[in-house]
Order: structure tokens, then C-alpha cells, then sequence
């Protein structure tokens, strides 16, 4: 468990660069969002995870009852913690994009896609300041 990185995976960093590629400028891991988004285009709202399968259970109800009771708690705890910080970030304006790890591998460019899509439109959208 020690040795398991909570931040800058190799997932991330393929991602990040991938970002970079396609000429975006964006923070990582914003402190003050909720949820440390991996990836935060300030500007356009838009808050990013780049989420492993297995930590963030991905399609956890089909394997679930594979596990022991400890990491069975574990994960379901991650993803209602998951679930929290998308809501908070939703309420406070943001976007929220998740890159799950099967699909990054799977079309890395598609899920880049999304991403751009998400800040281009974040970009043009008027925002009300209070």
C-alpha cells in the first residue's frame, strides 16, 4: 500500500502530456477544489480525474464480492468520496471530466477529446459573478 503514488501516475503523466500536446495550459492537483482534481483548467471551469479501475471501482458491483472485507470497504468508500467531490465541484460551477485508466488505454486521443471539448465550451460560456 506504501508504495502505491496517490499523485503524478504514469497514467497522469501520459495524460498531462497528451494535454500539453494539444496545447493546453492547466494546474495540477488544485488544493482548494474539492477532491484534489488531478488536472484543473481554471479559466474555463473544468476539473479533471484521471482514475484507476481498480481504486475507483470501476464497475465495482460485478467484482465486488471477489475481495476481502477490507478492501470491499475501502473502494466502496472511494467511490462515495468520488461521488461527494463531483457533486461539491457541480454546485460550485466546474466541470467535472473523468478519464477512467481501461479507457485511456484503450483511445487516449478520444478521451483528450473530451477534455478539449470540455474547456472549449467552458471558454464560451458567460459566467455570472455574484
Amino acid at each position: 500500500m506504501s508504495r502505491v503514488r496517490g499523485r503524478d501516475t504514469g497514467l497522469e503523466r501520459v495524460v498531462c502530456t497528451g494535454l500539453r500536446k494539444l496545447g493546453l495550459r492547466f494546474r495540477t492537483h488544485a488544493k482548494d477544489l474539492p477532491g484534489r482534481p488531478d488536472v484543473v483548467f481554471r479559466t474555463a471551469r473544468v476539473a479533471v480525474f484521471v482514475d484507476g479501475d481498480f481504486w475507483h471501482g470501476y464497475r465495482f458491483p460485478r467484482w465486488r464480492d471477489k475481495l476481502p472485507p477490507f478492501w470491499r470497504a475501502k473502494i466502496a468508500g472511494n467511490r462515495i468520496r468520488d461521488v461527494r467531490n463531483f457533486r461539491k465541484l457541480r454546485r460550485m460551477g466546474w466541470t467535472v471530466v473523468r478519464i477512467w485508466q481501461h479507457a485511456s488505454r484503450r483511445d487516449l486521443d478520444s478521451e483528450l477529446q473530451r477534455v478539449k471539448s470540455a474547456v472549449a465550451a467552458g471558454k464560451q460560456s458567460p459566467r455570472t459573478t455574484y
